[in-house]
């Protein structure tokens, strides 16, 4: 299998998982918000310096909670999927430019 089908396949079971698990997420505090609760400094971070493009993991505009968090899941994915697609590209471009670069030298 080649490399762009593989992961064509990875990103759509991806895309799969948090479109059809996001919504089952635990609505409990997660481990470092149970911290500050307990340590009782959790009210100290409600002011916000930047507001998130999607709060609390809700897709903004979508009425149904499930599916704005299913939303969200697979705005995430593509987001962090592109993220990592463009670093790759950079470090590969980067790579082959270094690599002619040795070769010229060494002629």
């Amino acid at each position: 299998m080649n490399t762009k089908k593989t992961v064509l396949i990875l990103l759509l079971s991806a895309l799969v998982v948090a479109a059809l698990l996001s919504p089952f997420a635990s609505s409990s505090p997660d481990g470092l918000e149970r911290v500050a609760e307990d340590q009782g400094f959790l009210d100290k971070g409600d002011e916000q310096v930047l507001s998130s493009p999607i709060p609390d993991y809700l897709f903004p505009g979508i009425q149904n909670e499930k599916a704005a968090t299913s939303a969200a899941g697979v705005i995430g994915t593509m987001l962090t999927f592109g993220a990592v697609y463009v670093l790759g590209r950079i470090v590969t471009v980067r790579k082959a430019k270094a690599e002619t670069k040795l070769q010229s030298t060494s002629k």
